[in-house]
C-alpha cells in the first residue's frame, strides 16, 4: 500500500551539493511536511502533485547571504559614485523616503519577486521595518535571516538610538521564535557607524538570545584606513578586541584584509558574505576570497542591495565571482564551479547555522529545491552541467521553486502574490521617491 505524501519530483538530474557533491541522472524524490523523505526509489509513495522533472536540473535553492532587499527601490538611482560619495550623499538620506512600513512592505516585496525567478530561496536582510519586511517574505513564501540595521544615530525609520532598535529586535524575537520561514538576527551596521558601545552591546544580546550577529566589515580601503587611524588598529583586529569574532558572526565584503586579519577569521570560525558585483560597481576592491577559502573560512555568495549590483540574481552572481578571482589571481582553476555552487547554497547555510538541514538536496533536509529548464539555446550542447550552470545559466532559467515543501513558482508563475500588483505597487512608490527627491533638491 502507498504512503500518500505532499510532492513527488521525477526523472530529473539532481545536483545534490552534498558532502560528495553527488550529481544524480534521471533520479525522482519524495517531499512530504516540508522535508525531503526519499531520493531515488519512491514507488512506495503516492503524492498530491507530481513534477515531472524531465530536462530539468534540481538543486539546493540559491542562499543570498547579505542583501538589503527593499533597496530594489532604489535600483539606478545613484550609479556610477564611490561608496564614500554614493552612501552618505545619495542612499542614506533618500532612505528616509523608504523607511516606513508601506514603502518597506513593497520593496521586500518586490525584492523576493525578482530572489525566487533567479532561483534564490533564502536571504539575509539587514534594513529597516523588519516586521513589515517578515511579513512580506512570508506572503511571498520565501525565508528570511532578517535584523533591524542599527546605527550610533537616529536611524531613519524612527529609533531615537540603538537601545530602542534592539528592544524592537527583542520584540521581533519574541514574535517569530517560532516561525518556520523567519529567523530574527542582531544586526549593527558597521566599524564607521558604530561606536563599542553599540558593537558590545549587540554581541551582549545576540549572546543572552542565543541569536545571530552579521555586520559589514572592511568594505573599502577609506574604512581600513578610518579604523586604523581612530583605534590602531585594522577593522578586524578591532572586532577581535571586543570579542566580537566567532562562529556566530557573519561578516559582509571582507575586501581589505591583511592576512593577520584572515587568520583571526579562520581562527574564530567567522562566515564571510561576498558580494563581488557590489564590490565591483562601487570599486571598493576585490575580496581575497581565494585565500580566504584555502585559509578554511566559510565564504557565502550574496549580492548586497540593487541599488549597488543592481540585480538580485544570485546565479549571475556565481558567473561573477568565479571570472573575478581568476583574472584577479591570473590562475583559471581558483573557485572552479562546484566550489561556485557550495559558495551559492550549503555555505550560505552554514553562514546562518542552518547546514544541519538546509543548503543541500538530502534525505531529511528541508525542501528548499529549484528546479532549472536545460532547453535552452545558451545551454546546449551540455557537457558538464556544473559548468552549465555557473557559466552559461542566468535567472531566468529558473522554472520552478520549492520552499519548506510548498511550490512557490511553476513554469514561472507565481503561486503565491499578485506579480503584476506589486510591480505596479513598485513603480508608483518609485515615481513617488524620485519626485520628492528632486523637490527637496531643486536648484
Amino acid at each position: 500500500m502507498s504512503s500518500q505524501i505532499d510532492l513527488i519530483v521525477k526523472n530529473a538530474l539532481i545536483i545534490t551539493v552534498d558532502p560528495g557533491f553527488s550529481i544524480l541522472e534521471n533520479t525522482s524524490l519524495a517531499i512530504d511536511k516540508g522535508k525531503i523523505i526519499a531520493i531515488g526509489d519512491v514507488s512506495t509513495y503516492k503524492a498530491s502533485k507530481i513534477i515531472d522533472g524531465t530536462g530539468k536540473v534540481v538543486m539546493p535553492g540559491l542562499i543570498n547571504s547579505h542583501t538589503h532587499a527593499a533597496m530594489v527601490l532604489l535600483r539606478g538611482f545613484a550609479d556610477d559614485l564611490s561608496l564614500e560619495e554614493w552612501w552618505p550623499k545619495y542612499m542614506f538620506p533618500t532612505e528616509k523616503k523608504i523607511a516606513n512600513p508601506k514603502t518597506i512592505d513593497i520593496g521586500v516585496s518586490l525584492a523576493c519577486l525578482e530572489m525566487i525567478k533567479s532561483g534564490t530561496t533564502s536571504f539575509c536582510d539587514m534594513y529597516f521595518c523588519i516586521d513589515e519586511a517578515a511579513q512580506a517574505v512570508k506572503r511571498v513564501g520565501m525565508r528570511g535571516v532578517l535584523g533591524e540595521v542599527l546605527f550610533d544615530f537616529p536611524s531613519p525609520d524612527g529609533f531615537a538610538s540603538y537601545k530602542e532598535g534592539l528592544a524592537y529586535t527583542d520584540d521581533l524575537v519574541k514574535k517569530y521564535r517560532e516561525d518556520d520561514l523567519i529567523q530574527i538576527a542582531v544586526m549593527p551596521h558597521s566599524t564607521y557607524t558604530c561606536s563599542p558601545e553599540v558593537f558590545m552591546a549587540c554581541k551582549e544580546f545576540a549572546e543572552k538570545r542565543r541569536l545571530l550577529l552579521h555586520t559589514h566589515l572592511s568594505e573599502t580601503k577609506t574604512e581600513m584606513q578610518q579604523i586604523r587611524e581612530k583605534y590602531g588598529k585594522t577593522p578586524t583586529e578591532y572586532f577581535a578586541e571586543m570579542g566580537l569574532l566567532s562562529p556566530n558572526l557573519s561578516c559582509a565584503h571582507c575586501v581589505w584584509m591583511t592576512d593577520y586579519d584572515l587568520e583571526l577569521l579562520a581562527k574564530h570560525q567567522v562566515s564571510v558574505c561576498h558580494s563581488p558585483e557590489s564590490n565591483m560597481k562601487l570599486a571598493s576592491g576585490i575580496a581575497p576570497v581565494e585565500k580566504m577559502l584555502r585559509m578554511g573560512i566559510n565564504v557565502a555568495l550574496a549580492t548586497d542591495g540593487a541599488a549597488s549590483n543592481n540585480n538580485l540574481d544570485l546565479i549571475t552572481e556565481m558567473d561573477s565571482a568565479a571570472k573575478l578571482h581568476k583574472v584577479d589571481g591570473l590562475n583559471p582553476t581558483f573557485l572552479p564551479a562546484r566550489q561556485i555552487i557550495q559558495m551559492a547554497t550549503i555555505n550560505g547555510a552554514k553562514a546562518y547555522g542552518m547546514d544541519g538541514w538546509l543548503g543541500s538536496v538530502e534525505v531529511g533536509k528541508v525542501a528548499d529545491l529549484i528546479l532549472l529548464d536545460l532547453n535552452k539555446p545558451h545551454l546546449t550542447p551540455s557537457y558538464n552541467i556544473v559548468s552549465d550552470i555557473v557559466y552559461s545559466a542566468n535567472g531566468a532559467d529558473v522554472d520552478t521553486v520549492i520552499i519548506n515543501g510548498k511550490v512557490i513558482m511553476e513554469e514561472r508563475k507565481i503561486l503565491t502574490v499578485d506579480e503584476q500588483e506589486i510591480i505596479k505597487k513598485a513603480s508608483a512608490e518609485g515615481q513617488r521617491i524620485y519626485r520628492e527627491y528632486k523637490l527637496e533638491n531643486k536648484g
